[in-house]
């Protein structure tokens, strides 16, 4: 049992905490760019606050909040630094995974003696992974996209069970976890649209050997949950028993919502500040269209971030309830639950794109703008493979509710 830093700490001071730092990363906005990571001033400040342990169970010095509370903390870095907000996510959230699926002995090790765990991951299968006969297996290949891998502990990767032969195809997926020792970060995130100081950095493995029970034959759009898995049992804590792609959807869901926030408020500032072409003594906030412009995009904010929270919210109870045996959480619950994030991102995105970026003045397209670069994160975001699932999404969710099959529709082209 590892003891967290803070014992004592609360889900509301965690979330004051983030709201605190937003005028430090505000500041560090063109440092992070320039970097394509935050900096370590920001890392630190993290680490202080507890921000990566948010959803580590406390066997390992977490402090096993809810998604909630994660949620909303994303949303807050977000609205301080999208780029930043995304990194935090996309590397404390995978810990979900790991503490839900792996064995004792592998959680024991992986989390070590310090609870020391930040994992990059990305969905995409590379290369395969071959036994070596000692109890291990080896990985070799490039995963791209890996966002917050500079400050990563560890990788949560996907690949292919190694063919019984050659010429044999090779076999069903696998998920592993590898440890920082064993991948090397490539210098490769630049030349981007938005999200520049994300750190989506590429990480490589080259005879990289991990302990077989670091392994598991599964897909992260498909674990296995019913009923629980391993880790709601070592943790007594049906957190752990989720389905994973409705909680990645909501990971996307919190940075767009901040992102959002931050046009917002950066949009208020413009207006509040630029005076009228022909009366120069009043400003652009006494103006009926920009208040209104900004009273819309407000309303669809809040209601997105509203969707959000309750749909977390939905996702623990459906977790309870697959663990309690009251029902099972099923592909149609996780189709349902990814739908609402999903849509909660993209009236983020559309506010931020129709009504305050395209308002608020050509001057703040310019480079080094805030309202350019949330612009430019928020469309960068729109590209990613989560958001692209939003047609198969509707379509799973059309057929369930009209008892059709929807299992066969991809998610991924």
């Amino acid at each position: 049992m590892i003891a967290a830093p803070e014992p004592g700490l609360t889900e509301r001071e965690l979330i004051d905490r983030a709201v605190a730092l937003r005028p430090a990363l505000l500041e560090r906005q063109p440092e992070t760019e320039r970097l394509t990571r935050y900096p370590k001033d920001t890392h630190d400040d993290f680490l202080q606050a507890g921000f990566y342990r948010i959803l580590q169970p406390r066997r390992y010095g977490g402090y096993e909040f809810g998604l909630p509370t994660f949620y909303r903390v994303v949303t807050e870095i977000a609205r301080g630094c999208p780029s930043t907000g995304w990194a935090l996510s996309l590397t404390a959230a995978h810990v979900l995974q790991v503490a839900a699926q792996f064995e004792e002995r592998a959680q024991d090790e992986i989390f070590g003696d310090d609870g020391e765990f930040r994992a990059a991951s990305t969905v995409m299968p590379v290369g395969v992974a071959r036994p070596d006969g000692d109890g291990h297996v080896v990985l070799d290949g490039t995963w791209p996209y890996a966002s917050g891998s500079p400050y990563s502990t560890h990788y949560v990767g996907q690949t292919l069970r190694a063919p019984e032969k050659p010429g044999d195809p090779p076999g069903p997926l696998v998920l592993f976890v590898a440890p920082r020792s064993v991948w090397t970060l490539l210098d490769d995130w630049h030349g981007v649209l938005g999200l520049r100081g994300s750190g989506s950095n590429s990480i490589r493995m080259e005879q990289a050997r991990i302990p077989e029970y670091f392994t598991r034959e599964a897909s992260l759009l498909d674990l296995p949950v019913e009923g629980g898995t391993p880790g709601s049992k070592l943790h007594g804590n049906a957190l752990y028993a989720g389905r994973a792609p409705s909680f990645f959807h909501g990971e996307l869901a919190a940075i767009m919502v901040g992102t959002a926030y931050a046009a917002a408020d950066e949009y208020a500032r413009i207006v509040a500040e630029r005076p009228l072409i022909l009366e120069p003594d009043r400003t652009r906030a006494e103006l009926h269209d920009y208040q209104r412009h900004l009273g819309e995009a407000l309303g669809a904010i809040h209601t997105a971030e509203a969707a959000l929270q309750r749909n977390a919210e939905d996702y623990m109870e459906t977790c309870r309830r697959n663990v309690s045996g009251e029902a099972p959480f099923t592909i149609a619950d996780d189709n349902r639950l990814a739908l609402v994030f999903l849509t909660a991102g993209r009236m983020a995105w559309d506010v931020t794109q129709s009504i305050l970026f395209r308002t608020a003045g050509s001057r703040h397209a310019r480079d080094g703008e805030r309202m350019q670069r949330y612009f430019r994160d928020a469309s960068t975001y729109w590209t990613h493979i989560g958001p692209s699932m939003a047609e198969p999404l509707a379509r799973r969710v059309g057929c369930d509710r009209l008892g059709l099959p929807s299992h066969d529709i991809p998610l991924i082209p």
